[in-house]
């Protein structure tokens, strides 16, 4: 037994860092991947309301055409391509938006009449 006076020896103390150090790093892991979810996330959802826009914008006079998104977001383009169908009376509208840096691209399809 321990007498009142006596605190904890160099042993535990060691152990009980280690235990502190795992759960730090671990936290720290976890919360590092988290944010580049979140980050990844942000740029998709940017990326698919900025293809959406240009469709609204080709839907009203449907065209091929390609540009950048600047000046609010310089470092994307889009391309739109207008195909025909397999359906009769229809024609295929891709609009994708990309970002050279990384070549992550997203890409809105929609069937439009002749």
């Amino acid at each position: 037994m321990r007498d009142a006076s006596s605190g904890f020896t160099l042993l535990e103390v060691m152990v009980s860092l280690a235990i502190m150090a795992g759960v730090i790093l671990t936290l720290l892991g976890s919360v590092n991947y988290h944010l580049g979810i979140i980050a990844h996330e942000r740029d998709s959802t940017t990326m698919t309301l900025l293809a959406r826009n240009r469709m609204a914008e080709l839907e009203q006079n449907p065209a091929k055409g390609e540009g950048t998104c600047a000046p609010s977001h310089p470092e994307l383009s889009w391309k739109a391509d207008l195909l025909p169908a397999d359906l009769p009376g229809l024609q295929k509208l891709i609009v994708k938006v990309r970002r050279a840096s990384d070549g992550r691209e997203v890409a809105l399809v929609r069937y439009l009449p002749k």
